[in-house]
C-alpha cells in the first residue's frame, strides 16, 4: 500500500501541479502546496527551517537561502539510474546561474550512511563543482530525510525491492526567496529543465523589480 501511495505521488501530484501552472500567466508563477486562511490572510506552504552540512563542511540553513531563489533535488552518489542524468541537468543550471548572487542549488543526499561529507566532496569534485559556493551537496540525517522531502512536495522512500535500497523522485523543485515552492520539473529531461529555466528567470526578474 505504501509503495502504491509513493508512485501515486510521483504520477498524480505532478499532473495536478502541471494543470495549476498552465492556468497561470506566463509572467507569473503559482505558489504550490497547501495554504490556509488565518485572520483574513492567506498563509502559504513554506519550507521549514533546516541546517545541513555541505561538501565543504559548511552549514547550509534557512539563513543561507534567505531572500534567494533556489532549485533543490534529492539524490545519492552511488545511484546508477536517474541521478547521473539529474546531475548533468543540474550542471546546466549551475553553468547558467553560478554568477548570480540571488540563486543557489541545493542537493540533498538521501543516503546518510554512505554519503559522508568526504564522499559528497569527492562527488562534487568529480562533477567539477567541489569548490562551488552556489551549489551545496548536503548531508541530511536519516531521521529528517522523509519530512524534508515531503516539505518540498516530492517523494523519497526506502525500497528493499531496489538494489540500491532507495526509490526517489527525479524532480527539481524551484523555491522563491520566501521559501515557497513555485515550480518543478522532471530533472532527467532537458526540455523540462529548459522550461524550469524560464521559471527561474521569471522569479529573478521579479526580484530585480
Amino acid at each position: 500500500m505504501k509503495k502504491n501511495l509513493f508512485y501515486l505521488s510521483l504520477v498524480v501530484l505532478p499532473c495536478v501541479f502541471f494543470l495549476i501552472c498552465c492556468e497561470t500567466s506566463s509572467k507569473s508563477l503559482p505558489i504550490l502546496g497547501f495554504s490556509d486562511i488565518q485572520n483574513g490572510d492567506t498563509i502559504y506552504h513554506t519550507i521549514p527551517d533546516f541546517a545541513y552540512v555541505d561538501q565543504n563542511g559548511d552549514t547550509v540553513s534557512q539563513k543561507t537561502v534567505a531572500g534567494k531563489i533556489y532549485v533543490t533535488d534529492f539524490f545519492f552518489t552511488h545511484c546508477p539510474t536517474i541521478c547521473p542524468k539529474m546531475a548533468q541537468q543540474m550542471l546546466r543550471l549551475h553553468a547558467k546561474y553560478q554568477s548570480n548572487k540571488d540563486f543557489l542549488l541545493l542537493s540533498h543526499s538521501i543516503d546518510a550512511k554512505y554519503d559522508t561529507i568526504a564522499t559528497l566532496k569527492k562527488y562534487a569534485d568529480k562533477l567539477g563543482v567541489g569548490e562551488s559556493h552556489t551549489w551545496h551537496f548536503m548531508h541530511v540525517p536519516a531521521d529528517e530525510l522523509f519530512d524534508q522531502a515531503k516539505s518540498y512536495l516530492t517523494a523519497v522512500q526506502k525500497d528493499t525491492m531496489e538494489s540500491t535500497g532507495f526509490t526517489h523522485s527525479g524532480h527539481f523543485v524551484l523555491v522563491d526567496g520566501q521559501r515557497h515552492v513555485r515550480s518543478f520539473c522532471d530533472g532527467t529531461k532537458p526540455d523540462e529543465v529548459d522550461k524550469l529555466m524560464k521559471d527561474i528567470d521569471i522569479l529573478l526578474d521579479e526580484k530585480r523589480h
